[in-house]
């Protein structure tokens, strides 16, 4: 019988919240991951996932983080909790990798990649100079980076994100670790980039003979490279088995839930059931009434855009210059009550398209039509009135919310600045209206931004649009890294204000399963150009564009099977 290369015990974790409160993060999870084997760790946020893996590469915060003593972390059957702290220095990093979530905020934004992979080698390996270089420059190469000799005297910001994700791979595979710990590695990444990064961890894992461990929120996106699959809720495993047995028939709810509480590609139910509603039982009830999209040629226009062109000026040397052209006359219509989605990869121009709509940029060329008003045409004072009807939501609620603003502040400062609501308790009162709408408490409005989790302050970022009674509103990958049942959350919300409101919305995502679900139309674009158009449900049936075509075969192994 072969013996586990990891092998996590009755593992519990608790952390101490103050003097008298403590959070059991983990209560006695056990599992194995054998060698040459992907085990997925998959779970919401919250449900003791990073924490596991902190956990065994000794990481956790020792001011307020307890492992009970009864718990067993072994690598190649010693025990790693027994280990001192150079002992585990010594294995991390050589015997034990991790990539993390999130590249720029792992990467030194002020050193070359090249400096940080040879870092890497001269710490383990004890290499230096022309070799660690050259050995550097071939893992460049391996992890599928263009022009490596070139790339490898690159800044962080100087490279695409899935370049970024790749040279943290490159760094993790450096010193041929025996397990690899990919913490949400293709977290936020477009369909394509997330399926090339999942097909490198897969081609590494068989080339090196590794193992690896895979954290992540999405279940789907593991269909491809998981051996094994551990589901995580609160703290507790609640099912795990071979991922293709949990693929086909999943024994717990929670575990169904996982994988269905995505939007499927194949149909669209009027509201998404969300976790609370697979546990109730009421799934499958909600999933018999659809939603009818598609637009008609008598719907009322909101807005015409025509010839929009973007062009992005850089310096290039000391007396030249290089100008970017991000979007390239791009041209749509938009219809009152109806969905537009925007889909495409990073530096397709979709996000550009949609801040130009919003005069964050000046537009380079071109009109758009809204009321009978070129926008474009207009200056700032004249724009004005028009910031209340046209709203946007970022993509990154933590970026966008005030950190030293209360959420009623946030919420009241537009009404400020557009002067409605007759004083203060006017807009209060409409604030508390607004919260209840978005399905937050009274009490959030005495709250900060960091009390919230992810989903909720997505939430407050649309309360906030809301106070402006906005008749178009564009969402910029707004749910992209939420965790699926709080996109479904989230994505029901949006629903059911356009159904009440009557809004148009311009959904910008790269998640061509969400965008099937939301739009009636959709816009696919690459590189600045318009490459398809036209209905929805005509677009995902039978796409014209081999661009789409390659779009949607990116979509995760699992979703698909999920979908069927």
């Amino acid at each position: 019988m072969t013996t586990p290369l990891l092998s996590v015990k009755n593992l519990r974790v608790k952390f101490r919240l103050d003097k008298k409160n403590s959070f059991d993060a983990l209560k006695g999870i056990s599992f194995d991951v054998m060698p040459n084997q992907t085990v997925a760790l998959v779970g919401e946020s919250g449900s003791g996932k990073s924490v596991t893996s902190l956990a065994v590469l000794g990481l956790l915060p020792k001011e307020n983080a307890t492992i009970d003593k009864a718990s067993v972390i072994e690598f190649e059957g010693k025990n790693l909790l027994k280990f001192s702290n150079a002992e585990k220095r010594a294995l991390r990093g050589s015997e034990i990798s991790m990539i993390f979530q999130e590249p720029m905020s792992s990467l030194n934004p002020v050193l070359r990649v090249g400096y940080q992979i040879e870092e890497v080698l001269k710490e383990h390996m004890g290499l230096s100079g022309k070799a660690a270089r050259d050995r550097a420059i071939a893992l460049l190469t391996e992890v599928g980076i263009p022009e490596p000799s070139v790339k490898i005297d690159s800044y962080p910001h100087e490279m695409s994100g899935g370049q970024q994700q790749r040279v943290m791979i490159a760094m993790a595979i450096a010193c041929e670790p025996k397990l690899l710990i990919a913490d949400e590695p293709t977290t936020a990444l477009d369909v394509t980039i997330q399926k090339q990064i999942l097909d490198l961890i897969g081609d590494l894992q068989k080339k090196r003979g590794m193992s690896v461990l895979f954290i992540t929120h999405d279940l789907a996106v593991v269909g491809d490279i998981a051996d094994h699959v551990v589901v995580m809720r609160s703290g507790e495993i609640r099912e795990q088995g071979a991922a293709k047995d949990v693929f086909a028939a999943p024994k717990d709810d929670y575990t169904r839930a996982l994988l269905a509480c995505r939007p499927a590609v194949d149909s669209r139910p009027k509201r998404l059931p969300v976790i609370d509603d697979f546990m109730a039982g009421r799934a499958d009830a909600m999933r018999l009434e659809q939603r009818s999209r598609g637009v008609k040629d008598t719907d009322p226009v909101v807005l015409e855009v025509k010839g929009l062109c973007k062009d992005f000026v850089s310096r290039d040397g000391l007396f030249g210059k290089r100008v970017f052209h991000a979007a390239k006359d791009v041209s749509f219509k938009l219809r009152k009550g109806k969905t537009l989605g925007v889909v495409g990869e990073s530096g397709s121009g979709k996000t550009t398209v949609g801040l130009t709509i919003m005069k964050l940029h000046d537009a380079t060329k071109g009109e758009a039509w809204f009321d009978g008003k070129n926008i474009f045409a207009m200056n700032e004072k004249e724009f004005l009135p028009y910031k209340k009807r046209i709203q946007i939501i970022f993509q990154n609620p933590y970026a966008s919310l005030n950190p030293r603003f209360t959420v009623g502040q946030i919420v009241c400062e537009p009404m400020v600045i557009h002067g409605i609501g007759a004083n203060g308790e006017e807009r209060a009162t409409m604030a508390f209206e607004l919260l209840a709408k978005v399905g937050l408490p009274e009490m959030s409005f005495y709250k900060y931004p960091h009390e919230f989790s992810g989903g909720q302050r997505q939430r407050i970022a649309i309360a906030r649009c809301l106070t402006m009674k906005p008749e178009l509103l564009i969402c910029d990958e707004s749910v992209s890294a939420l965790d699926v049942s709080v996109q479904a959350q989230v994505l029901n919300l949006l629903q059911d204000l356009q159904d009440e409101f009557g809004m148009s919305y311009i959904f910008i995502s790269h998640d061509l399963a969400v965008v099937k679900y939301m739009s009636d139309e959709v816009m696919v674009m690459s590189e600045g150009n318009v490459v398809e158009q036209g209905d929805s449900d005509a677009i995902y049936a039978a796409p014209q564009a081999a661009y789409t075509r390659k779009l949607l075969d990116s979509i995760p192994r699992g979703l698909v099977a999920a979908a069927g």
